[in-house]
Order: C-alpha cells, then sequence, then structure tokens
C-alpha cells in the first residue's frame, strides 16, 4: 500500500460504531488522508483520535436528525474537486463500503474523471450487531444461511415475496427498515411466519448506546411493537434470535441516547 501517492480516493467502511472495529487498511488511510470525507454512521471518537491534524475533515452525512444533509451529488463533487489538486481523500462510510451505500454512484463519477480509487472493506452493520448480541446469523441447525435485505419500497413487495420471507429457513436481515417495522411483522404474520421465530430490533449496535429489543411473533400476536427512537436501526428475524437470550454478552446501557448525532459537530474542521 503507497500511502502516499495523492490525487486519489479511498472509499473505505469504517465498521458499525465501535471505533476500534476499524480495519488496519482503513486505519493508515486516515492517519494519512488530506481530506476526510465521513458519513453520519462513523464513529466521531475514531475521526478526533486518529485523522491527522492538518487533514480536512467534512462532515456528509444523510438523513441526520440535526437537519444536517449533504446530497450524493455533493459528494461526488467533493471527492473529484480534492483529487484534483493532487490530494488523498478519504470516503469514509459506516459499516462495509459496498452494503447498503450509494458507493455505486461514486465510483462511475471518479471512473468518469479517471480519478484513481481504491475500496477498502468494513465490518458490516449486520456483523457487528450480530457479534455483539450474541446472535450467529448462520447458526448449525438454527439457519440455512442470511439474506440482507432492506424495505425502500414497500409497495414493490409481491405476496408471493412476503410469503418466502415468512416461510424461509434463513435468517432475514434488514437495514434502514426501522420506519417500517410494524409492517414488516404484520405482512410476515399474515404470510404465517413461524410463532416460534424471533425479531431482534438492534439499535446503534456496537456502541455505547446499543440497545437489544427481542420478541417473537407469538407475542406479536397480541403486542404491538413499541416505537424505536434512534437509528440506526438493524432488524434481525429468524431462529437465531432465540439464542440471544443465552449468549448476549455486551453490557447495554439502561439510558440511551443517540450516539451519532450528539458528535457531529465535533467532525467538522479544517487542520
Amino acid at each position: 500500500m503507497n500511502i502516499e501517492n495523492r490525487g486519489k480516493v479511498i472509499l473505505a467502511g469504517a465498521g458499525p460504531g465501535d471505533p476500534d472495529l476499524i480495519s488496519v487498511k482503513a486505519l493508515k488511510y486516515l492517519q494519512t488522508a488530506d481530506v476526510v470525507l465521513t458519513d453520519r454512521l462513523v464513529s466521531p471518537e475514531m475521526i478526533v483520535n486518529h485523522a491527522r491534524k492538518e487533514a480536512l475533515v467534512l462532515y456528509v452525512g444523510k438523513q441526520c436528525s440535526k437537519g444536517i444533509h449533504t446530497p450524493q451529488g455533493d459528494i461526488n463533487d467533493l471527492m473529484v474537486e480534492f483529487a484534483q489538486q493532487n490530494k488523498l481523500v478519504l470516503r469514509l462510510k459506516g459499516g462495509d463500503a459496498s452494503l447498503f451505500s450509494n458507493i455505486l454512484d461514486e465510483l462511475e463519477v471518479l471512473k468518469e474523471n479517471e480519478i484513481p480509487y481504491e475500496i477498502i472493506p468494513g465490518i458490516s452493520a449486520a456483523f457487528g450487531a450480530a457479534a455483539y448480541t450474541g446472535i450467529p446469523l448462520t447458526a448449525r441447525e438454527h439457519a440455512r444461511g442470511v439474506r440482507f435485505l432492506t424495505l425502500f419500497d414497500l409497495s414493490s413487495i409481491i405476496p408471493s415475496q412476503w410469503t418466502d420471507w415468512a416461510k424461509t429457513e434463513d435468517t432475514l436481515v434488514f437495514y434502514m427498515s426501522g420506519q417500517r417495522l410494524h409492517a414488516l411483522t404484520n405482512y410476515l404474520i399474515s404470510s404465517g411466519i413461524d410463532s416460534n421465530k424471533g425479531i431482534a430490533v438492534v439499535q446503534q449496535a456496537t456502541t455505547p448506546f446499543q440497545k437489544t429489543s427481542v420478541f417473537s411473533f407469538e407475542d406479536l400476536k397480541t403486542k404491538q411493537l413499541p416505537k424505536f427512537e434512534y437509528v440506526p436501526t438493524l432488524i434481525i428475524i429468524g431462529n437465531v434470535v432465540n439464542l440471544h437470550a443465552d449468549y448476549a454478552w455486551f453490557e447495554e446501557e439502561s439510558n440511551t441516547k443517540s450516539y451519532f448525532d450528539n458528535h457531529i459537530i465535533n467532525l467538522q474542521h479544517a487542520g
């Protein structure tokens, strides 16, 4: 790895929240980059502790409760602008760089402008949540596989898809679907999901304010899910959820608050 190579963009996953979960390779680039363009779901502690003092750090998050929003087109323009100034640009993304992110938009603009780039994987939110809740996603005799999904457009999901999700022996992991949680559970129940299957709602996984709520689908036939306030929220569905009670190890705070939004101001600085 030639970390002295300027005029280049590094697209890197920073992991799901715990600052210690960044890869060694991504950390080296964080320590040497001229410009850091960071997503909302990147540990603020990681940036403060490891970005070099001379670096320009710009927050380019989306859908923030503080009202800050950076359109994807603006992010693309910033990458191109700084790389063409012969700067080493680190585009830091929460979780993994390629899983439910806008990486394709960024790759297209970098290729169009003939800017060298590199992609560094990161620990995804699903793997972080699974590890920190004691829910092994493909535990033998509990799941045949795992599917990573999102409910971006509920109206496009046909009845046979709901039936497939309800009847599968795979673990289902839903990203960016917290606001559609009630619809998700209602559709699965009406599609005949096994009452013994569990659902785990994991908020702010791997951070100091992780909160895990577990229910069975039998419970949900008579009980309504509470409102989950903090994002990011990851939803895990399947028989593996029932393992949480026996194997959970991470001590969760009872006084939950937002980990990411409360630290945004600390990420906007110029060296």
